[in-house]
């Protein structure tokens, strides 16, 4: 038992540390977000709320400037005020933005933020396991080498999620009526603001590639269509 207890606490660690981090950021969002008030957005969260048959699709404004949308632990989606500046400016249309929060419903849908708990102890047990075996053979080296296989395992399920979550955001726009033009053209307009991974070998970013993304979502949109 004493022989494994170094893993025991390494999972322990990470628990207790996910739970904090998703506590902090579950604060953090709360007290700096507002409810998104927008009638043209509004119209198409409409449209697919009734695709989902449920009350509505409820988004929050997260008042920071970076391009992103996100979707909590506890359920809620969120943009941020930089994205949703990139609409206010006409940069991106009502239906792009919209394309967002499909695929921020995929992964509250799907599951993937609360299974990140637990992909995320299975990764520091790993981790454990994997510097006990590199540190005894490798000891100068094989933490660096143990955490570069984590950072690949890591990247490489994240990814999974994406493809998941664009998806089941596909099959919400085409049965809310959306269409997915906006959802490819979305992709595009993220691509030319630099949010593709800033140059990171495309197996070690946690979003997959532009290109790979968009041909997904067309292989799909043909399959549909036949």
């Amino acid at each position: 038992m004493l022989r494994f207890s170094p893993i025991l606490i390494a999972l322990v660690i990470g628990y207790v540390t996910y739970l904090f981090s998703a506590r902090k950021s579950k604060r953090d969002l709360s007290r700096n977000s507002t409810p998104l008030q927008d009638k043209a957005l509004n119209k198409l969260l409409s449209q697919m709320a009734e695709a989902l048959d449920i009350p509505r699709v409820k988004v929050m404004v997260y008042e920071i400037e970076m391009v992103n949308g996100l979707a909590a632990p506890d359920g809620r989606i969120f943009i941020t005020r930089g994205l949703l500046n990139k609409y206010i400016s006409g940069e991106i249309s009502s239906a792009e933005l919209a394309s967002v929060v499909a695929h921020e419903l995929g992964h509250i849908a799907l599951g993937h933020s609360r299974r990140r708990l637990i992909d995320f102890g299975g990764q520091n047990l790993m981790r454990a396991l994997l510097m006990s075996v590199f540190g005894r053979y490798l000891p100068i080296i094989g933490g660096y080498i143990a955490n570069a296989i984590i950072q690949m395992m890591a990247a490489s399920l994240s990814r999974k999620d994406e493809y998941e979550a664009d998806a089941y955001g596909a099959a919400l726009l085409l049965k809310s009526g959306i269409g997915l033009s906006a959802q490819i053209s979305m992709f595009r307009k993220l691509e030319s603001w630099g949010k593709a991974g800033g140059g990171a070998p495309a197996w070690l970013l946690s979003h997959p590639e532009t290109a790979l993304r968009i041909a997904e979502i067309e292989k799909l949109k043909a399959n549909w269509e036949i």
